[in-house]
């Protein structure tokens, strides 16, 4: 076989191409999920603290004292 028709054959040849494709899109998932992790990271972290303020502002309460134990 010459050559060419070696050629083409290898272009007509799709055996591995959906395992390509797979590969290909899940690493765009992947960078797609941690570009938004990243974006978001900072705003995440600036949530929980105002949460812990508010909880800290409010104070502690104690419900056992408003059971009547008598």
């Amino acid at each position: 076989m010459e050559l060419l028709g070696l050629k083409k054959l290898f272009n007509q040849d799709e055996d591995g191409a959906v395992t390509v494709d797979w590969v290909v899109l899940t690493a765009a998932i992947v960078g797609l999920g941690v570009g938004v992790l990243y974006a978001v990271s900072g705003e995440i972290i600036d949530v929980g603290d105002k949460i812990a303020d508010d909880i800290d502002e409010r104070g502690i309460v104690d419900y056992s004292t408003l059971i009547d134990e008598s």
